[in-house]
């Protein structure tokens, strides 16, 4: 069907969803335009279309071509599906953000205040754009699992060594793949078990692994990841896309954290009730 024919997505959720389905298959540029826009959604209600190219390092040209691709009529058209998810739940962060810069972000005051910010609106966009039946499904599946499995390496692992220390005190089974020794587990994965994989972009080669193996037996898999491009997206996995501000080249692992923390009390909750 050419582009022109597509009808324009009518919500976010609908547009993430396309994206998802079409993300992997798109051209190299526009894929990279598909990972931008995926990963920086309060960047685009406030941006010009040049400013977002130049962010997914492609000509503006390019991401004419995406929106087009995408059922929209243009980038306007597009920015407007954001301006009326996004406009009124942080309108300022930004700025607020690269006043803090300004003001001087190499002293260890400023960049606590950075850091405590980008958590903030971390926290306030996960709130707002997490698909609640896809949480909802993933408590179910964690909790009817015999066993958990966890894997999150490199600046993951934090998350997935917090979900295993829950999941330990509340005595419910579960295994944290560390990939110590640069030793595999895979042969662990039994009937009946389900794997939590974290993993952000650039995408971890280990977690990935661990993901497909699971795939392969058959195992529930939820997936912690940033994109609906994800390759995390071409596995029969349940999706919770998490979307992290970026202090420099740091990103604030707030929103993930939070997530982590909500999905092992809920999990403990029902396992209680069954």
């Amino acid at each position: 069907m050419p582009a022109e024919e597509i009808a324009a997505p009518k919500s976010l959720a609908d547009f993430q969803e396309r994206l998802r389905r079409v993300g992997g298959s798109l051209p190299k540029r526009l894929k990279q335009c598909a990972e931008y826009v995926a990963g920086n959604p309060d960047k685009i209600a406030f941006s010009t279309v040049a400013d977002i190219a130049a962010g997914a390092q492609v000509p503006a040209s390019a991401m004419m071509r995406f929106c087009q691709e995408m059922g929209f009529s243009g980038y306007s058209q597009m920015q407007k599906l954001y301006r009326e998810e996004y406009s009124q739940k942080w309108p300022d962060y930004s700025t607020r953000l690269s006043s803090l810069r300004n003001g001087g972000a190499e002293s260890p005051s400023a960049l606590l205040a950075e850091f405590s910010e980008a958590g903030r609106a971390s926290i306030e966009n996960l709130t707002h754009s997490i698909d609640q039946d896809k949480l909802r499904k993933a408590v179910t599946v964690l909790a009817g699992a015999r066993t958990i499995h966890i894997v999150g390496l490199r600046r993951t692992f934090a998350v997935a060594s917090y979900l295993a220390y829950a999941f330990e005190k509340m005595s419910i089974p579960a295994i944290l793949h560390a990939g110590v020794g640069n030793l595999t587990q895979h042969h662990l994965l039994g009937d009946g078990d389900a794997l939590i994989a974290i993993t952000f972009a650039p995408y971890t080669a280990d977690t990935m692994a661990l993901a497909e193996a699971a795939a392969a037996r058959g195992l529930d898999i939820v997936a912690i990841t940033d994109l609906p491009t994800s390759p995390l997206a071409a596995l029969d996995a349940i999706h919770l896309l998490v979307s992290e501000i970026d202090v420099g080249n740091f990103r604030v692992l707030a929103a993930t954290m939070t997530l982590a923390m909500t999905l092992s009390v809920a999990v403990g909750a029902r396992r209680r009730l069954v």
